[in-house]
């Protein structure tokens, strides 16, 4: 049973220019108890600018376990907490997803107060199909072939690819993306509702020649033009290692299901009951 008193409130803030912020994000804020936060320096600059002054915790990757449970009891005592990233969507690609987990798990209430997201903003603007997209956050740091494996399944998915980007692995990332998915078009969106907002379109080798030209700075975001081969039709056998490779790279299993039916056009429930024969074996 979800209790009454105190809330978690996941509150999205501006990802760049301080006037996307919401009314109702204003008065949240203003209300709250406690605001945690990836980075506190980067919050107060929002909070000063709001002239709000609140009790700050700072909630990072690193210390997401030792601090959820802390953040939850203090909404069971009553009080009203509000999770922030240090811009956008909190959850997304930060450690709230994990808090959000937690307090769902323990009973208390959470609620949503929606803001800007680069995510959407990336893909709106690019010029690609905004139909079916697929967002993967991150390339991981890992070794090159866990990286290749990695892209190697979402090659054939044909929504839409949006990824995140840092200026320091952007040239690599590029390449190794080339390299794997192929020469499609795609367009590179920086510094997001900022004075710099900058949109680059072009073939992904287009834009590797961008980036070892110039030296490209701020957050970014990638947005690729998913597989336009015309899909062939796969048997169950191929379905089920496609299944394989995204749930082994991370992807939930109703959502690899989903995938695979969508780009395949495939049963659903068939590929399912191959799945549960292929578990019993």
């Amino acid at each position: 049973m979800v209790k009454d008193d105190g809330c978690l409130y996941l509150v999205g803030t501006p990802i760049g220019n301080l006037e996307d912020i919401s009314l109702r994000a204003v008065r949240i804020l203003g209300e709250t108890d406690f605001i945690a936060c990836e980075d506190t320096r980067e919050t107060l600059k929002l909070l000063n600018h709001l002239g709000i002054s609140k009790k700050l915790i700072s909630y990072q990757k690193y210390s997401e376990n030792e601090k959820k449970s802390y953040l939850i009891d203090l909404v069971e005592a009553g009080n009203k907490v509000s999770l922030v990233s240090d811009a956008g969507m909190p959850g997304i690609s930060d450690p709230g997803e994990i808090l959000v987990k937690e307090a769902w798990g323990r009973g208390v209430r959470v609620e949503v107060i929606p803001g800007p997201s680069a995510v959407i903003s990336g893909l709106v603007i690019s010029g690609l199909s905004t139909t079916n997209f697929y967002f993967h956050g991150f390339l991981p740091k890992s070794k090159v072939k866990e990286r290749e494996a990695v892209l190697s399944s979402l090659k054939d998915i044909r929504a839409t690819l949006i990824f995140y980007i840092t200026p320091h692995s952007i040239q690599k990332d590029l390449q190794l993306l080339l390299k794997i998915l192929g020469n499609r078009n795609g367009a590179i969106a920086r510094e997001l509702t900022k004075f710099y907002e900058e949109v680059i379109r072009g073939t992904l080798e287009e834009l590797l020649q961008v980036v070892e030209s110039r030296t490209l700075k701020g957050e970014m975001v990638l947005i690729l033009e998913g597989n336009q081969v015309t899909a062939k039709v796969m048997s169950l056998e191929e379905q089920y290692k496609l299944y394989q490779i995204m749930v082994g790279s991370g992807i939930n299993s109703k959502e690899a299901i989903k995938t695979i039916s969508t780009d395949y056009n495939v049963s659903k429930n068939k590929l399912y009951e191959y799945i549960l024969e292929k578990k019993e074996e």
